[in-house]
């Protein structure tokens, strides 16, 4: 059976921040947070040992395949910034292009600083990847 990596932990966001070596991406990183934890509303737990996530999900595909994920998150990678949305959200496309300098994967959006991006678009980005993973996977109860 399947063993799902990236799980919730109870690891320390502060002490991950902390260990990024780079002095501005950990400033950046403190505003990310910020920022994530502002507007999401959840609070910032680490996934794993290297993303801070915010909120959670239960997914199911028509595979079987199952697991947890976080709404939206982050990692301050040693590259760059790689910011978490939920994969399939047309509006996304939508909102990137006035996004800032980025580049974009299938659930990831690169930057390489927070200087570069418009904050209320990310500020946008976040709230649209939480309806729309809450539309797509409503909460059972």
């Amino acid at each position: 059976m399947y063993e799902q990596k990236t799980k919730e932990t109870d690891h320390s966001v502060v002490e991950f921040i902390e260990q990024v070596d780079s002095l501005k991406k950990r400033e950046d990183a403190y505003r990310l947070l910020e920022i994530f934890e502002e507007t999401s509303g959840f609070p910032a737990k680490m996934w794993g040992p290297s993303i801070i996530g915010f909120g959670s999900y239960h997914y199911r595909y028509a595979t079987g395949h199952e697991g947890d994920a976080p709404l939206v998150g982050f990692s301050p990678r040693k590259a760059k910034i790689s910011l978490y949305f939920a994969p399939g959200d047309e509006k996304r496309e939508e909102l990137l292009p006035s996004f800032g300098k980025h580049t974009a994967g299938k659930g990831c959006v690169y930057i390489n600083k927070v200087a570069d991006i418009d904050v209320e678009v990310l500020k946008q980005l976040i709230r649209e990847s939480i309806a729309f993973l809450n539309k797509t996977y409503p909460a059972q109860s």
